[in-house]
């Protein structure tokens, strides 16, 4: 019955669909529960509405308040899943319903760009179409802001001469339409903001589809697995196997998703079809040159494109928030993954009699070294956020932040420091490179359709770090039933798996205040 009322006169329940809507939403693209709870309250308080609201994995359950009603409503995702595009337009929703309501932006120092943006969003736009339209649109507020401050100039300065004559009275009413007419033309096109139109925009973010077809998704998962096997050690017959064996694993993977598969078995099935692709194609190249054949490893760099960073990361950040149940249920989800897929490269490298012993030394210079690592880093990070939905441009960012961090991570290794601690602090650093560009980008140094959140920057650019071979050799001793060996590789695991969300919350409290301080 509220459905073409303005928000702010609309009742209780209309206000908590499109409260709880925008949490289903940010949940379902995968970001944490604290950032879910501060984007409800950002959209609930320019509407008079306080929000309580319990996140978890893949529910909402949230209380909404005003000064006259209370409503409570619970919302159940089927799955769960990971699209930084989606978390990123939803950034520029908040701002462009507050800006509607007569608020100032949240997220963003320009709000035209949002306001235009998704005044302009469409269920088919493209990236290049979105970074187009928040281009204009910052072309077009800062030509907005030149014009009323020259204005702004011109009624201060004080008229002379003739030009300080006042028409007579009786003359007056025939130019009083020269003062209203820069305000007539600002309010002309404003009208309230009803729900309907808000679940329209809603609608358009909820579907759109994925940035990538499945070939490209396919594609960037090869690349990043094969910079992934380098950066582990691996020589050219590695990465040549990983790069086959999860492009295929990979595009399998998106094929089975696309039939709303339950995760676990497209995992298992993933990965044991990305460990053999990549099998056979070193044994394809043995006959050529049988050195390939002693690439026993190379499988696991093959399927490290099933690792959950996401839940990973914000599983971690959601405990150093004192939210336990969401923070534990991600933490036993990303494990639930992880003993899918090294269970699948278990049974492959039983089946064909493999038994990885970790990768040769390479033998080359440092310096080259260096650079080979910045640049495999780099690829490997573009890869991983395209296959998080990234656009580009968000893509190539994350790769710069996670070159820069991995490769210090791995130069502190190569001078004896702990992988604990070289862990902590590549993502430490790559916690505080995201803030700083954030802050670059809202003090106009940058543009600002480049302002993209936080957590679609750091989590790329560290799941590069997560000790996938540990794990997988983990598993395979205790297939073997070599019981310390698999307790050995999975404490190291451990130690360094905790060290990343640890690295992120250090550099959060060191940047963010609502971290610094428990209110």
């Amino acid at each position: 019955r509220d459905w073409d009322k303005p928000v702010t006169q609309a009742g209780i329940a209309a206000k908590s669909s499109i409260i709880i809507r925008v949490g289903a939403l940010g949940l379902g693209a995968g970001t944490g529960s604290y950032r879910v709870r501060e984007l409800m309250h950002r959209i609930g308080e320019p509407m008079g509405v306080h929000v309580r609201a319990d996140v978890n994995l893949t529910d909402i359950e949230a209380t909404c308040t005003d000064k006259h009603e209370r409503i409570t409503e619970v919302v159940d995702l089927p799955t769960t899943g990971v699209n930084t595009e989606r978390i990123w337009l939803l950034e520029h929703f908040a701002d462009w319903f507050n800006v509607k309501l007569g608020n100032d932006s949240l997220y963003h120092s320009k709000a035209a760009v949002s306001k235009e943006l998704v005044d302009t969003l469409q269920a088919s736009d493209d990236e290049h179409t979105i970074v187009q339209t928040a281009k204009q649109s910052e072309e077009n507020a800062t030509k907005i802001a030149k014009k009323k401050a020259l204005q702004e100039a011109i009624k201060k300065e004080k008229p002379r001469g003739i030009f300080a004559l006042q028409p007579e009275s009786a003359y007056a009413e025939h130019f009083s339409h020269v003062n209203a007419s820069n305000s007539n033309d600002e309010s002309k096109n404003d009208h309230p903001l009803t729900v309907r139109e808000v679940h329209d925009r809603l609608d358009l973010i909820k579907n759109r589809k994925p940035l990538y077809k499945p070939w490209f998704a396919g594609l960037a998962s090869a690349v990043a697995c094969a910079s992934f096997a380098f950066l582990l050690g691996g020589g050219i017959y590695d990465m040549i196997g990983a790069f086959i064996g999860a492009g295929i694993g990979h595009y399998i993977r998106r094929r089975m998703f696309m039939k709303h598969l339950n995760q676990f078995v497209v995992t298992f099935v993933a990965v044991a079809i990305g460990a053999l692709s990549c099998i056979g194609a070193l044994r394809l190249i043995g006959f050529f040159d049988p050195s390939a054949l002693n690439h026993t490893t190379a499988y696991i760099g093959s399927v490290l494109f099933v690792i959950p960073g996401f839940p990973l990361i914000t599983g971690g950040l959601d405990i150093a928030k004192i939210d336990f149940p969401s923070g534990i249920q991600r933490l036993c989800y990303t494990m639930a993954i992880i003993l899918m897929g090294t269970l699948a490269g278990w049974t492959v490298a039983s089946l064909v009699h493999l038994n990885p012993q970790g990768f040769p030394p390479l033998g080359l210079n440092p310096w080259l070294n260096a650079v080979l690592r910045f640049i495999t880093a780099f690829a490997g990070v573009w890869g991983f956020s395209v296959l998080f939905n990234s656009p580009q441009r968000m893509c190539l960012v994350a790769g710069v932040i996670g070159a820069i961090t991995d490769t210090l991570r791995l130069t502190m290794t190569d001078f004896g420091v702990a992988a604990e601690i070289a862990a902590f602090s590549g993502a430490l650093l790559a916690g505080l490179l995201a803030s700083t560009w954030r802050t670059i980008v809202r003090h106009g140094l940058a543009p600002q359709y480049l302002g993209y959140p936080r957590i679609g920057l750091t989590v790329p650019s560290i799941v590069i770090m997560v000790p996938g071979l540990y794990m997988y050799r983990a598993m395979f001793y205790l297939g073997q039933f070599h019981t310390l060996p698999a307790l050995d590789w999975t404490f190291r695991a451990f130690m360094v798996i905790i060290c990343l969300p640890i690295g992120l919350a250090v550099a959060r409290v060191i940047t963010d205040k609502s971290w610094r301080y428990d209110v």
